[in-house]
């Protein structure tokens, strides 16, 4: 289980500041650990050199006893340690040296003494080949030596290795200690450079979220935001990123200047449209009614067509009124803010609900004291006439329909409409407070509605400063609205 959670948990990816520094010092590692090696083969071989060179002269003195080389016997120089008893020359080296001379097989204590070699000593001394060339061998208690090897063996001279490995291993530890204090200074010093070279970069960044914190999605936009000239140097890589970002940015300034002025355009066109269509409306509405009163005989061809004329021209002036609303709210003009009683509002939109359909359940959850709310009174009471609308026209007969108000965050209240009807399809949903939006069979058309009643709701409570939203499944659809609250 815990392996498929930490599978499941998306991984942190490394920032750019932070990849350069991990690459710098990882190269800085790579680097110092070269050097390091190649300066330890380095030394290590100079120094083993030297002990060849010595080798080699302590090998020349070295004969076997009675070889004809004019050794016959002691020579006064064996009294040189008084616990010499192995009748062995004078030592011509220091401590640690061994020498295999004939019958006489010793290595030198710190006293420079002569000590007799043990068996298995001797046994790796006299397995080096003699060839008289210097070869390093591991001998048992003793640690690496550098021998040399001459007469098939009957002459062998060893120098120790141990001081050129402490040698070493000194060396080692000491450039260790200095590579880790030059990495950590290597890293502070590379990631303040880093930052400091990013910093335009940085500036670059800032520049896009200033302009994606922007409305770009409607009104008017004077989009002035803009890379320093500092940061747009076509020399440098984060002036390239700088100067083709203000390109961009004069592109969509443009852009958005030519949308602005098209929906100008089109509003007031819709605006114009709707208010000169009201006057002809009103007369072809007001002649179908006189048509209607005449006591004559008509056909009742005629008077079923009258009857139609009235009904379209009473529905063409409902959506010619909620699209010059909509043109209004568009344009920007202000509402009143004012405190309102949004519980009075209630109580005569759903009384008025109550008699335009008695085949659905009107119902009220409401505090029993007034609630306030700061905005306009008639466009709030057009809110709460296109919510039960809505829920009127789309739930079949039965419907229980409730609308309810209370306290959400603080001075905010939240006014809910509550239906039991077969819900919104989820793919109506997302586009549900859009314009001219209708839904499908599970929501009937049969009210002729214009698909602009909601798109109403969230232009007027927009306006407000407040949020609508939706929530719908079978047997369940709940719209809420969120307004800031107002003193009595």
């Amino acid at each position: 289980m815990s392996s498929v959670r930490r599978a499941d948990r998306p991984r942190r990816r490394w920032t750019l500041r932070r990849k350069l520094v991990v690459a710098v010092v990882l190269l800085l590692t790579v680097v110092s650990l070269a050097i390091g090696l190649i300066g330890e083969v380095f030394i290590r071989t100079t120094m083993v050199a030297q002990v060849d060179s010595q080798l080699q002269q302590a090998g020349n003195r070295v004969r076997p006893q009675g070889s004809g080389s004019g050794d016959h016997g002691p020579r006064p120089e064996q009294t040189w340690c008084a616990n010499n008893q192995s009748q062995a020359p004078p030592p011509s080296q220091g401590p640690g040296a061994l020498a295999v001379n004939g019958q006489a097989a010793f290595v030198l204590d710190q006293n420079v003494c002569p000590q007799n070699l043990l068996p298995n000593q001797l046994t790796a001394l006299l397995a080096v080949r003699s060839d008289g060339r210097p070869t390093t061998v591991a001998v048992p208690g003793l640690g690496d030596y550098r021998v040399i090897s001459t007469n098939n063996g009957s002459a062998i001279v060893g120098l120790p290795l141990t001081q050129i490995n402490d040698t070493l291993d000194s060396i080692n530890i000491a450039l260790l200690v200095i590579a880790a204090i030059g990495l950590v200074v290597a890293g502070t010093a590379g990631a303040v450079i880093i930052s400091t070279a990013l910093r335009p970069l940085d500036r670059v960044a800032a520049t896009a979220t200033r302009v994606v914190d922007l409305p770009l999605d409607r009104g008017e936009v004077a989009l002035s935001v803009r890379v320093p000239d500092a940061d747009t140097d076509p020399r440098t890589e984060v002036g390239k990123v700088g100067a083709a970002l203000n390109r961009m940015l004069g592109h969509v300034a443009t852009a958005l200047n030519v949308r602005q002025e098209s929906e100008t355009r089109v509003r007031q066109f819709v605006a114009d449209a709707s208010h000169e269509l009201r006057t002809p409306l009103a007369s072809i509405r007001g002649y179908a009614e006189l048509a209607r009163r005449y006591d004559g005989r008509v056909p009742p061809d005629v008077s079923h067509a009258m009857r139609r004329i009235q009904s379209e021209s009473t529905r063409m002036t409902s959506l010619v009124e909620e699209l010059l609303l909509l043109a209004r709210l568009d344009a920007g003009r202000p509402l009143a803010r004012e405190p309102v009683d949004l519980s009075r509002l209630v109580v005569d939109a759903v009384s008025d609900a109550h008699v335009t359909s008695r085949d659905h359940r009107w119902q009220l959850a409401i505090p029993a004291e007034p609630v306030f709310v700061l905005g306009d009174s008639q466009a709030l009471h057009q809110v709460l006439l296109n919510l039960l609308g809505n829920a009127r026209a789309h739930t079949p007969p039965g419907t229980t329909v409730v609308t309810g108000i209370h306290n959400g965050r603080p001075a905010e209240v939240v006014l809910q409409v509550f239906d039991d009807g077969p819900g919104i399809p989820p793919q109506l949903q997302p586009e549900v407070f859009e314009r001219f939006a209708r839904g499908d069979g599970s929501r009937s058309r049969a009210s002729g509605g214009t698909g602009l009643g909601l798109s109403i709701v969230a232009a007027i409570v927009d306006a407000h400063g407040g949020e609508v939203a939706l929530e719908s499944r079978p047997g369940r659809t709940v719209f809420t609205v969120r307004l800031t609250a107002g003193a009595q």
